[in-house]
């Protein structure tokens, strides 16, 4: 687990960046300028910092420059963010410093690809398991030239999860409006599938073949509280 900084005055930004870094298992860290940023860097310590540019007080490339010349940035990496962004911007960030430019609406895709190399960045790659590669798909015959594959990489394949029967005698609103029946159809649909996943997030998104910021957007529209959801699941 990782403790990100988030750095945005748009409020809606950094609670859908904190509630996605959030599910993949990270600490996140809010702050709504650059004189918030500041007091957060130093009452605590950050593995990696998500920073806007366009800010009310100080803007993010101002910010990252103030960080550099602290030699800051040696220690934190910094991904910088913005929908007005050009070319020129870019390359003046990851001239300062910056690791990594994501360019508003940020892609789920782009950003955990961002925060992982941002993440792992001076680490050494894991060695690879003697007798096979990196780029060699595991077949049985892999598996039996390296007895210790399999026990490498069952930590990281989930066992299939049985799906539990669909719920029984399903109460829908057929007289009501057709919106009002859709989104009670889409909340029973949204529930089964977040029970059948185990609340992860990254699960039900590919399930239902959602980007998981519009399935975040969907769950908020339709009153379906993740927290609480979850540590009732939990629980039982």
């Amino acid at each position: 687990m990782a403790r990100i900084l988030v750095v945005d005055d748009e409020v809606g930004i950094r609670e859908l960046l904190s509630e996605i870094l959030n599910d993949e298992g990270h600490e996140v860290v809010s702050a709504e300028n650059a004189q918030s940023a500041r007091a957060a860097r130093a009452s605590q310590q950050f593995d990696a910092i998500l920073l806007d540019i366009w800010m009310p007080d100080t803007d993010g490339v101002t910010l990252l420059k103030e960080w550099a010349g602290q030699n800051a940035l040696a220690s934190t990496p910094v991904i910088m963010m913005s929908g007005h962004g050009t070319i020129d911007t870019a390359v003046e960030a990851t001239r300062i410093g910056a690791i990594d430019f994501l360019e508003k609406p940020i892609t789920l895709t782009k950003l955990l690809k961002a925060v992982s190399v941002a993440l792992n960045r001076g680490k050494a790659p894991a060695a690879p398991v003697r007798g096979t590669s990196l780029m060699q798909p595991v077949t049985l015959a892999t598996a039996v030239a390296a007895p210790g594959l399999m026990q490498t990489l069952a930590p990281a394949v989930s066992a299939e999860v049985p799906a539990p029967a669909a719920p029984a005698g399903l109460d829908l609103p057929l007289d009501a409006p057709l919106r009002e029946a859709r989104d009670a159809f889409e909340r029973v649909y949204f529930e089964h599938h977040l029970a059948r996943e185990g609340w992860s997030m990254t699960r039900v998104a590919e399930r239902t073949g959602l980007e998981r910021t519009h399935l975040y957007r969907k769950l908020k529209q339709l009153g379906i509280e993740l927290a609480r959801k979850k540590a009732e699941a939990n629980s039982l």
